[in-house]
């Protein structure tokens, strides 16, 4: 079998048993396909499985740490200028840990950053909650430790798709392999 025909099959397989579990638990299917082609553009391999957890959850906790900032410590009532000097500041690290291996791949902290805060930003409520009901959100849910809150649901909906990236491309290459000798 061509390997980009495995790949797309393992793919398809695996991205539909994804969706499934991540739409029956409250997890987050983009989050996962996030993490998915982030573990792809960064290689495929081994070390691009690590590169993307880890420069995906560091970017989670980051924005969770400057949302904590903005919206748990008063930041927000103080106006546009202090949100943007906490956002600013906290991408800085995003990049400064670069010289490190494992957060070496900017652009998967930054993924994990930009959904953390998309997601917070954005969601009406929390997975499983009535909508649009106040306190319920993920802003509201910082502190919880549930699927309601962005760093529990974005750290595990990105590693469980690092992960499917992972397989995906393992299951691929032997389906591959096996056509190549056969």
């Amino acid at each position: 079998m061509p390997q980009l025909v495995a790949l797309s099959l393992s793919i398809a397989v695996l991205g539909t048993i994804w969706a499934f579990v991540a739409l029956k638990t409250g997890l987050l299917v983009w989050a996962g396909f996030i993490a998915w082609g982030c573990f792809f553009h960064s290689g495929g391999d081994q070390k691009a499985l690590i590169k993307t957890i880890c420069g995906n959850v560091y970017g989670v906790i980051v924005a969770w740490i400057a949302l904590l900032i903005i919206f748990k410590f008063g930041v927000a009532d103080l106006g546009l200028i202090p949100i943007c000097i906490v956002v600013g500041v906290t991408v800085f690290f995003l990049v400064i840990v670069a010289k490190i291996d494992q957060l070496s791949v900017v652009p998967a902290n930054v993924y994990g950053y930009a959904a953390t805060v998309a997601w917070s930003l954005s969601a009406p409520s929390a997975p499983g909650a009535t909508p649009d009901v106040a306190g319920t959100g993920p802003l509201q849910s910082l502190g919880s430790p549930s699927l309601a809150n962005p760093l529990v649901a974005l750290i595990v909906s990105l590693v469980i798709g690092a992960v499917a990236g992972y397989i995906s491309g393992q299951v691929a290459g032997a389906l591959g392999k096996k056509s190549a000798t056969a």
